[in-house]
């Protein structure tokens, strides 16, 4: 369930699953629809979700997006015996409440950024003006925020303004009633993926994720635009490191709480000169990133995941392609501000997936209008390609990123450099 790039990314590997002999998408997208039944129900419909499961006997449900997660989907459909990939309402709130996140890895002693939540502007003042976490400072949203509840400052003014946007003006609605302030890490940032079904552990992939609108990491955070895969920062002995103080103590530790996790772990991380620190959790695959990662899994991704729904994780091991994989999103102009959509796209007008030469289009917010494709949301594609190195991963994903047209359509052009330069000394 879901309409964006990830949900597309997820249910093309799935359908390449010999297993899957019926597959549907609520609500899906164009992309989509070329590969599933699209229906015409809200993720966030729980009760009519469950009854369209229960009434065709779904053999495996896969939430894509938050939002139905932190309502409690998968409660709904435990209750009915029916298969669902995702946390539950109480799991998922490590992705759900900010502030409930960070209070949970300071109870179990698992490494993040000192902090304070705060819900007044009274709190949040005293808490400024303490210079308890110092400067810059990270004030982020409590809440769901689609990836823009999170901003840096660098002084007292505009912390404090900055918490006033979101606790006085309600900016971001009530995302942004309760804030974390929290200290600036330095270092080098990576996401890191593994799948857990309540008691068992199995580590995925790292990633790279592109959160800034603009080249050189400049402009407002956005929902991403765009990720390598494998992160090249991420040594394995720092690998081995995450699993075993982070991964497994936040399992273990959601298990003790009565809050068994069943699904993807998304961890959000910094590489600190004192070693990896959370910077947040999300309860499902990343976007851009499951557009990078999913390409690059070998075999079948089904049996992965009816394995953490039915609770016997450990059978199947993914194995993973040699080549990384770059992914660079199209969005509309003004993104992640104000934007216009319904501007016909240009370059895609076979509807393919498969671009050819290992490269790949993902659809995020398209719609078809009139028989011609047009954007209809910030994000509008995603472009991902293979490629035996990163640099030819990097050159075959904007090659085919320029065959893509549409008015307003802008992108960052550095995708994968920074790292790319780590690898060659540049």
């Amino acid at each position: 369930m879901g309409g964006g790039g990830r949900e597309h990314a997820l249910a093309w590997k799935l359908r390449q699953s010999p297993e899957v002999t019926e597959l549907y998408c609520a609500p899906g997208n164009p992309g989509i629809a070329g590969i599933a039944d699209c229906i015409d129900i809200d993720p966030s419909d729980i009760v009519e979700l469950a009854d369209f499961a229960e009434n065709l006997s779904i053999g495996l449900t896969v939430v894509g997006p938050e939002l139905p997660l932190i309502l409690g989907l998968a409660d709904e459909f435990g209750r009915r015996g029916l298969p669902v990939f995702g946390p539950n309402r109480a799991a998922a709130e490590l992705e759900g409440s900010k502030g409930f996140a960070k209070d949970f890895l300071k109870r179990h002693g698992i490494p993040t950024a000192r902090y304070h939540v705060v819900s007044s502007m009274d709190e949040a003042k005293s808490v400024i003006e303490s210079d308890d976490v110092g400067m810059p400072l990270v004030v982020k949203a409590d809440g769901l925020a689609a990836g823009k509840g999170v901003s840096i400052v660098a002084n007292r003014e505009d912390a404090l303004a900055e918490a006033a946007k979101m606790i006085e003006d309600r900016q971001l609605g009530s995302a942004g009633t309760r804030l974390v302030l929290e200290e600036f890490l330095e270092g080098d940032e990576v996401s890191f993926f593994a799948l857990s079904d309540g008691h068992h552990v199995l580590p995925l992939v790292s990633a790279q994720d592109y959160k800034r609108a603009y080249d050189g990491d400049e402009g407002p955070n956005t929902g991403g635009m765009g990720c390598i895969c494998p992160a090249t920062n991420l040594k394995a002995d720092t690998f081995k490191m995450i699993v075993k103080d982070i991964i497994n103590p936040t399992i273990s530790g959601l298990a003790a709480e009565g809050r068994k996790y069943q699904g993807l772990l998304y961890c959000g991380l910094m590489l600190t000169s004192e070693g990896p620190k959370v910077l947040e959790f999300n309860a499902r695959f990343g976007d851009p990133e499951a557009q990078a990662i999913l390409p690059r899994l070998k075999g079948d991704l089904l049996p992965l995941l009816l394995e953490v729904a039915e609770g016997r994780l450990g059978k199947h091991r993914p194995e993973w392609t040699r080549e990384p994989a770059v992914s660079v999103v199209l969005a509309s102009g003004g993104y992640p501000g104000s934007y216009e959509t319904g501007k016909p796209i240009k370059g895609l007008e076979d509807g393919t997936i498969e671009l050819g030469e290992a490269a790949y289009v993902f659809h995020a917010g398209t719609k078809n209008e009139d028989g011609n494709l047009v954007t209809a949301g910030g994000r509008v594609l995603a472009v991902t390609a293979l490629g035996q190195n990163l640099k030819a991963a990097i050159d075959l994903s904007y090659q085919h990123v320029e065959r893509i047209q549409f008015e307003g359509r802008q992108y960052r052009k550095d995708i994968g450099l920074k790292a790319l330069a780590r690898l060659t000394g540049g």
